[in-house]
C-alpha cells in the first residue's frame, strides 16, 4: 500500500459530520426524526472510516501529511491558511473522536426519544465532531484557534440544550465565561508566537524555538519561551479543566448525558492535552513552564477526587473523575511524558465514555432519578448496564490487564522518575489519587448495583418525585439496544485497548514525529523504556506494587462502608463536618468566584463605566470635544459682525502682522547692528 495520504480523503473526515450536522440543523422539519438521526450518524460513520483508514496508513506504512488545502489570506510574510498535519498524533486523535462520537449518536437514539429537540440535538453533536475534528488536523495556529473556540461554542448550546431550565443556562453561561478566561491566554500565546517567530505554521514555529528560547520577555528577566509555554497552558487549563479554571465542568452535567460523555470525558475537555503534547517542542524548552504544569495537573488530579467521594448524583461523580483523570494526563504532560499523557487521554475516553453513557441507561432506567442513594441492587434488572459499568469502573481504577492500568501506572512511573521540580509532590498526588479513585469509583457502583433495593421507598425523592406511599412504582428496566450496545462496544477497547497500544505508542515509534522530548534534560521516558518487557509482564509486576494495592484497600473500603457498615460513613460526616462542608461547597471556589471575584469584577465595571465611559469618553472626549467647538465657534462670533468696513480693517491687521512676522529677523538684526 502506498504510504501517501490524499487531500481529498482527509477533507471528507471533517466534512461528512459537518454535512450531516447542516443537514439534520436547517432541514431537520423537512427531513424529520428518523432522517435527522440517519444523515449525522452516516456522517460520523463515514469520517470514523476514513479515520480508521488513515490510522492504517500512518500505523503500518509511515504514511505522513502536511499540506496547505487553502490559503486565506497573505499579510506581508504572513499566511493565514486552512491546512492539515496527520501523523501518529493526528491520527489517534481523529480514530478517537470518531469513534467515541459514532457510539454517542447511536446512543442518542434512544436517550432523547421524547424530546422536542431531537434534530436539533443531532445537528449540535455532529457540529461538535467537525468542529474537533479541524483542531486535532489542523497544521496551523490560525486552525487551531478556530476549532478551539467552534469546540467551545457548541459546548455552550449542548449545555444549554435545556435552555427553559435556569440551571442549564447558568451552566452553560459559566463555561463560556471561564473558558474566555483561559482563551485569553491561549490567544496570547499564539500572538507572541506570531510577533517573535513571524509564522502561524507549527513546522515553522518549532523550527525558531531555539532562537525564540534565547530571548527574554521584554522587560522582565523571564524566558520568553516560558512565557509563550505559560500562555499556551492557561488556554489548557480553561479547555481541560485545570484547578482553578475547573469550575465550569462538574455544572455542565446540566446537559443530557450523551453529550457528557462526547465533550466533557472524552473529546472537548482533552483539546488541552493535545494541544499541549502537539507543542512539545516549545515545551521541552522550559523546564520552569514544564513545572507549572505538573503542579497544576497534581493539584487537580489529588483534590477533585476528594469531590467525587461525597457527590449524590450519578453523573457528577463520574465528572469529577474526569477532572482528577484530566490532572494525571496533565501531570504526565509536565514530566516530560507526554506520549503517556497522550495515552491515557485514549484509554480515558473509551472507559470515561462507557461510564458516562452506562450512567445515561441508569439514569433510564430509573426513571430520570439521579441521586444514587435512591437506587441500590439493579445489578438483577440491568445486566448488560451492570457489567459494562464494572468493566468501565476495573479499567478506571487501574486493574491490571485493563485499559487504564497501563496508561496510569505508565504516568505514576513517569513521575517518579521525573527530575523537574514539583515533581516530589506530584508524585504524592497521582499515588494517594489511585486509592480515592478507587474509592469513590466502587462507591458509586456498590451504591447502584448491589445492596439492598431502595427505589421503591426512596430516602432522598426529588422534586418531581412522587411523595404518596401508595402511588405506583414502577421497577427499573433494561434500557433499548440503542442504548446497551455502544455500551458494550465502548466495554471492549475499555478492556483491551492499553494492552494492544502500549508497545508502540509508548515504547515504539508511533509518536516519532509527533511528539519531541530532550532526553538528556527530561530523562523519565527513557528511564521507563529501559524496564518495560512487555504488556503481560507489566501487568504481572503491576499485582506487586503500591498502587495496585492502594486501588484494592480503595475498593474494600468502599465495600465495608456502604455495604456492610453503612453507618461508618454517617458517623465520619457527623464527627468531621466542617470537612464535609468543604468538600460540599467545593473547597468554596463558586462562593469566591461569584462573591469576590464577581463583586471585584463589578467595581471594576462600575468604574470603567463611571470614570471610563460617561467621565473619559463621554465627558472629556465626545461632550469635551463639543463643548470646545462650541466655545471656540461664540469666540469666532464674536468677530463677524457683517460690516464690511470691520472686515477691511481685520485685512490690513492681518497684513501687517503677517509683515511684522515675516520681516521680524531683519528687524532684529538691524537693531543689533
Amino acid at each position: 500500500m502506498s504510504a501517501q495520504l490524499s487531500a481529498t480523503t482527509l477533507l471528507w473526515v471533517p466534512l461528512a459530520p459537518l454535512a450531516g450536522a447542516v443537514l439534520a440543523g436547517f432541514f431537520g422539519k423537512t427531513i424529520g426524526r428518523r432522517g435527522a438521526h440517519t444523515v449525522t450518524i452516516l456522517g460520523v460513520l463515514i469520517s470514523f472510516i476514513l479515520s480508521v483508514m488513515v490510522l492504517k496508513s500512518v500505523a503500518l506504512d509511515g504514511a505522513r501529511f502536511n499540506e496547505t488545502i487553502y490559503e486565506w489570506m497573505v499579510l506581508g510574510d504572513l499566511k493565514m491558511e486552512i491546512g492539515f498535519l496527520v501523523d501518529g498524533l493526528t491520527a489517534m486523535m481523529m480514530a478517537v473522536v470518531t469513534f467515541v462520537s459514532l457510539m454517542v449518536h447511536i446512543y442518542t437514539i434512544g436517550y432523547m426519544e421524547e424530546d422536542p429537540g431531537y434534530q436539533r440535538f443531532f445537528s449540535y453533536i455532529s457540529l461538535f465532531t467537525f468542529s474537533m475534528l479541524m483542531l486535532v488536523m489542523s497544521n496551523n495556529f490560525l486552525q487551531l484557534f478556530f476549532g478551539w473556540e467552534a469546540v467551545g461554542l457548541v459546548s455552550y448550546l449542548l449545555i444549554g440544550f435545556w435552555y427553559t431550565r435556569p440551571t442549564a443556562i447558568f451552566a452553560n453561561m459559566k463555561a463560556f465565561i471561564v473558558n474566555r478566561v483561559g482563551d485569553f491566554g491561549f490567544i496570547l500565546g499564539i500572538g507572541l508566537i506570531v510577533a517573535y517567530a513571524g509564522t502561524l505554521d507549527y513546522a515553522e514555529a518549532f523550527a525558531k524555538g531555539p532562537e525564540l528560547a534565547a530571548l527574554s520577555f521584554p522587560g522582565s528577566d523571564w524566558m520568553l519561551m516560558t512565557v509563550i509555554c505559560v500562555c499556551l497552558f492557561i488556554g489548557a487549563m480553561g479547555k481541560s479543566a485545570q484547578f482553578p479554571l475547573h469550575v465550569w465542568l462538574p455544572d455542565s452535567m446540566e446537559g443530557p448525558t450523551p453529550i457528557s460523555a462526547l465533550i466533557h470525558a472524552a473529546t472537548m475537555v482533552t483539546a488541552g492535552i493535545f494541544m499541549v503534547a502537539r507543542m512539545s517542542p516549545l515545551f521541552e524548552l522550559s523546564d520552569a513552564a514544564l513545572s507549572f504544569v505538573l503542579v497544576i495537573g497534581a493539584i487537580t488530579a489529588l483534590f477533585m477526587g476528594f469531590l467525587g467521594i461525597i457527590q449524590n448524583d450519578i453523573k457528577r461523580v463520574v465528572a469529577y473523575s474526569t477532572l482528577s483523570q484530566l490532572g494525571y494526563m496533565t501531570v504526565a504532560l509536565g514530566a516530560s511524558a507526554y506520549s503517556v499523557g497522550v495515552f491515557h487521554l485514549m484509554t480515558h475516553a473509551f472507559f470515561k465514555a462507557l461510564l458516562f453513557l452506562a450512567a445515561g441507561s441508569v439514569i433510564i432506567g430509573m426513571h430520570h432519578d439521579q441521586d444514587i442513594r435512591n437506587m441500590g441492587g439493579l445489578r438483577k434488572y440491568m445486566p448488560i448496564t451492570w457489567i459494562t459499568s464494572l468493566l468501565g469502573s476495573l479499567a478506571l481504577i487501574g486493574t491490571p490487564l485493563f485499559a487504564g492500568f497501563y496508561s496510569k501506572d505508565s504516568i505514576i512511573e513517569a513521575v517518579h522518575a521525573s527530575n523537574l521540580p514539583g515533581s516530589g509532590f506530584a508524585y504524592f498526588a497521582v499515588v494517594a489519587g489511585v486509592f480515592v479513585t478507587a474509592f469513590y469509583s466502587f462507591r458509586m457502583y456498590f451504591l447502584v448495583f448491589h445492596g439492598k433495593e431502595r427505589f421503591h421507598h426512596k430516602p432522598f425523592p426529588g422534586e418531581h418525585d412522587h411523595h404518596d406511599d401508595h402511588a405506583e412504582h414502577h421497577d427499573p428496566h433494561e434500557s433499548p439496544w440503542v442504548v446497551t450496545a455502544p455500551l458494550v462496544l465502548l466495554a471492549v477497547p475499555s478492556v483491551v485497548i492499553g494492552y494492544w497500544t502500549i508497545g508502540p505508542m509508548l515504547y515504539g515509534d508511533f509518536f516519532k514525529d509527533s511528539i519531541i522530548v530532550d532526553a538528556a534534560r527530561h530523562p523519565a521516558m527513557a528511564q521507563m523504556t529501559e524496564h518495560f518487557h512487555g504488556a503481560l509482564a507489566m501487568a504481572v509486576h503491576g499485582l506487586t506494587t503500591l498502587p495496585f494495592w492502594l486501588a484494592v484497600a480503595g475498593v474494600a473500603t468502599a465495600y465495608v462502608f456502604y455495604l456492610r457498615k453503612p453507618e461508618i460513613p454517617a458517623a465520619i460526616k457527623a464527627r468531621f463536618g466542617f470537612v464535609y462542608r468543604l468538600l460540599d461547597n467545593k473547597y468554596y471556589m463558586d462562593w469566591f468566584n461569584e462573591h469576590v471575584l464577581a463583586a471585584a469584577a463589578r467595581v471594576a465595571g462600575r468604574g470603567l463605566w463611571k470614570g471610563g465611559d460617561a467621565a473619559l469618553i463621554d465627558g472629556v472626549v465626545i461632550d469635551g470635544s463639543a463643548r470646545a467647538v462650541g466655545g471656540i465657534a461664540a469666540i469666532v462670533r464674536l468677530f463677524q459682525t457683517g460690516y464690511l468696513y470691520w472686515y477691511a480693517l481685520v485685512m490690513i491687521l492681518g497684513v501687517i502682522g503677517l509683515m511684522t512676522w515675516q520681516l521680524w529677523p531683519y528687524l532684529r538684526a538691524f537693531g543689533h547692528v
